[in-house]
């Protein structure tokens, strides 16, 4: 009777959990099972396998191999445990050396020639390992990734033969111990905020939208720079801090695309299509894979055009608004991924496009414009801070040679970080992330201020939540103007960043 034992992981949202890879191998008729809840990619991998240990010289075993992945419970899915069943079934015929194999972590789905191709999720995998202070071999094209995973020792592999050599100390793999290929990559953008002529009402809501981290909607006829804007917004966002960048870096490596290391430390900036499905949002799948608005996380969710979406698609953002997350029920198991993201959304005033449009004529009836504001629900407008009205630029200010350039991105940057230092200071979070008793706390009103802004209420209508609201972003405001009290000023700023909120008023 032989046995090994070997150590790979799974994939379960952005967690890497470990599994044991164990071989069996007795007498009996010639047969190849792998148990432990193995998917149909898993299951094929006994083909894979067989192919790469013979087309290498090796001896394929004659006799009944049972591969156990454990935990059983635990589902497993694609090819990333080729490799390992590979080296297992290898041990346990004693034709590579099994003294160091609780040294490693394998992982990487074989051809059937031996060579190792790239698997998705690397990067948790690499934190799993190094959590486990075990030594890692998986693909050279997942090297990249899991090389941001400090403090542990990488071996990169493109061969099956490669790695069998390495354990029978015939030649060694190259550690890869250092991620300066990546880190050293620094953040580059062709977008800035020079570039938009005019808009100074939206420009301020933009720099004050990052400043606190709020979600905001841009309202306005076409061609008037409402994407323009948002595609500006991650220019002048905080630079992201290590541990955002890998959470960043870790929902790309298992999405469909991968990781790119050119994009290192850049915020994400998502733009999904109008015709998007709630599960293209939010994620899913028989293995839940991340959607939008976790792809977005820690970046920018851009909606435009976003009465077109389906309105039970906008519904789902409900939720991620609030908590910052999102969790994936399946019959076989459940999946939490983060999405903790800025939401950016434009419109039009009505359908056609040009209500309240000085040079164009509207041709849209109150019902129609009714009827297309009553796409958004109520429930979800009160859960974006700012409502933005961007009108049509004069044609004399588009034409002008020396019409003066706005501040460029850098500039606004810097306030931005020096506001948002001073919240982290204070309340070790954003304002937009402020909740009930840290805003009793950290936004007190005087007397003045409350009968103002209960005044306003009651005349504006608005709700609690959009109450909480206005008062996060008031306080934002009063961060950018290095004001440690929040004055009548920043309220009426504020309010006027609640443009839908108005009664009687269309747009």
């Amino acid at each position: 009777m032989s046995l090994s034992i070997l150590y790979s992981r799974a994939q379960v949202g952005i967690q890497a959990p470990l599994v044991t890879v164990e071989t069996h191998l007795s007498n009996g008729l010639p047969h190849f099972s792998i148990v432990g809840l193995p998917e149909a990619a898993v299951k094929e991998s006994k083909d894979r396998v067989r192919s790469a240990i013979l087309s290498n010289g090796f001896e394929f075993p004659d006799r009944r191999i049972t591969i156990n992945l454990a935990p059983a419970d635990l589902p497993k899915d694609g090819g990333r445990f080729d490799l390992p069943i590979a080296l297992g079934i290898l041990a346990a015929t004693k034709q590579i050396n099994s003294s160091e194999l609780d040294h490693y972590e394998f992982a990487g789905e074989l051809a059937l020639s031996g060579e190792i191709h790239s698997i998705t999720g690397g990067l948790p995998l690499a934190l799993g390992t190094r959590q486990a202070k075990r030594q890692l071999i998986l693909p050279h094209m997942n090297a990249d990734e899991a090389s941001l995973s400090k403090d542990m020792i990488i071996y990169p592999a493109k061969h099956l033969l490669d790695v069998c050599n390495h354990l029978n100390n015939k030649q060694k793999l190259i550690p890869l111990t250092t991620h300066a290929t990546i880190v050293n990559i620094a953040p580059v953008s062709a977008l800035d905020m020079a570039d938009v002529c005019g808009q100074p009402h939206a420009r301020r809501a933009l720099e004050i939208a990052a400043a606190g981290g709020h979600s905001l909607l841009f309202i306005g006829p076409p061609g008037t720079g409402k994407t323009m804007l948002s595609a500006r917004l991650p220019t002048i966002l905080p630079p992201l801090s290590d541990d955002e960048a890998l959470e960043v870096a870790a929902l790309a490596s298992i999405s469909a695309r991968g990781f790119n290391p050119q994009y290192w430390k850049q915020r994400p900036f998502r733009s999904p299509h109008h015709t998007a499905s709630g599960v293209a949002l939010v994620g899913g799948g028989s293995t839940p894979r991340p959607g939008e608005i976790s792809l977005a996380h820690h970046g920018v969710l851009f909606l435009d055009e976003l009465p077109e979406f389906e309105r039970r698609v906008l519904e789902v953002l409900r939720e991620p608004l609030e908590s910052g997350k999102i969790t994936i029920s399946r019959a076989a198991r459940q999946s939490e991924f983060p999405a903790n993201f800025q939401l950016v959304a434009a419109m039009n005033p009505c359908p056609c496009g040009y209500l309240g449009d000085p040079k164009s004529t509207c041709h849209c009836s109150k019902e129609q414009v009714q009827r297309y504001r009553g796409k958004l629900s109520g429930p979800l407008l009160d859960r974006i801070d700012m409502h933005i009205e961007v009108p049509a630029l004069p044609s004399n200010m588009l034409q002008s040679q020396t019409q003066p350039r706005g501040e460029s991105s850098a500039i606004i940057q810097a306030r931005v970080i020096k506001a948002r230092q001073k919240q982290y200071d204070r309340a070790r979070k954003a304002n937009h992330a402020l909740q009930g008793p840290e805003l009793a706390t950290y936004c007190p009103l005087s007397e003045h201020e409350q009968t103002f802004i209960a005044q306003a209420m009651d005349k504006l209508g608005l709700s609690a939540r959009a109450y909480h609201r206005i008062l996060r972003v008031a306080r934002t405001i009063a961060d950018l103007a290095e004001s440690d009290e929040i004055v009548l000023m920043h309220l009426s700023e504020a309010f006027s960043y609640r443009r839908l909120d108005r009664r009687n008023e269309t747009f």
